[in-house]
C-alpha cells in the first residue's frame, strides 16, 4: 500500500481523494447523515442549522467523548467545512465533492496540519476514507487490526512528506 495523500507544506494542508461509482448526493449523504456516517466514522447529534453538532466517533479501539464540531460551510452536495478541538488537537476539515460521468470524487483536506503529526494523521485518514469506500459499496470495512498492519506502515512515508 502506498500513501494517496499529498501534503502542501506551504499551506500546511493534507489532501486525500477517493472516487466513487455513485452520484454526488449519495456520497454527500455518507458524510453528512448521522446514520450513514455511523457506518464508517461515527454519529452526530444536535441541530446543524445552529452551526454546531456533537460528533461521537465509533471506529476507535476505546470510547472517545463526543466533540463539538463547528460547521463553517455547508453547501449540499458539494462542500462541507468543519472544525473541532478535542484531546487529540485541532481539526479543520474540508470535504469537496465533484460528480462527472456518473462518478463522484471526494477530496478531503485537513488544513493547518502540524507536519510533525503527519505520521499518524496520514494513515488515519487513509483508513477512514477506505472505510467510507467499503461502507458505500457494502464491502467489509478495514478493521483496527488492518489499521495496525496495513495503514500504520504508511507512517514513515507521511512523516517524510514535509522534507
Amino acid at each position: 500500500m502506498n500513501p494517496t495523500g499529498v501534503f502542501d507544506a506551504q499551506r500546511r494542508t493534507l489532501s486525500l481523494q477517493r472516487v466513487f461509482s455513485a452520484p454526488v448526493t449519495d456520497v454527500w449523504a455518507s458524510i453528512t447523515e448521522s446514520d450513514r456516517l455511523a457506518r464508517w466514522f461515527g454519529t452526530w447529534t444536535g441541530d446543524p442549522s445552529m452551526g454546531r453538532v456533537l460528533v461521537t466517533m465509533n471506529a476507535e479501539a476505546a470510547p472517545i467523548p463526543p466533540a463539538p464540531y463547528d460547521i463553517h460551510v455547508c453547501e449540499p452536495p458539494h462542500r462541507l467545512d468543519v472544525s473541532a478541538v478535542d484531546e487529540y488537537g485541532a481539526w479543520r476539515l474540508v470535504a469537496e465533492l465533484v460528480e462527472a460521468d456518473g462518478r463522484t470524487t471526494l477530496t478531503l483536506r485537513q488544513e493547518d496540519v502540524d507536519p510533525g503529526t503527519l505520521g499518524e494523521t496520514g494513515p488515519g485518514w487513509e483508513w477512514y476514507l477506505d472505510r467510507l469506500v467499503a461502507a458505500s459499496t457494502d464491502r467489509p470495512l478495514p478493521s483496527l487490526d488492518d489499521f495496525d498492519t496495513e495503514y500504520m506502515p504508511l507512517a514513515a512515508a507521511y512523516a517524510a512528506m514535509p522534507a
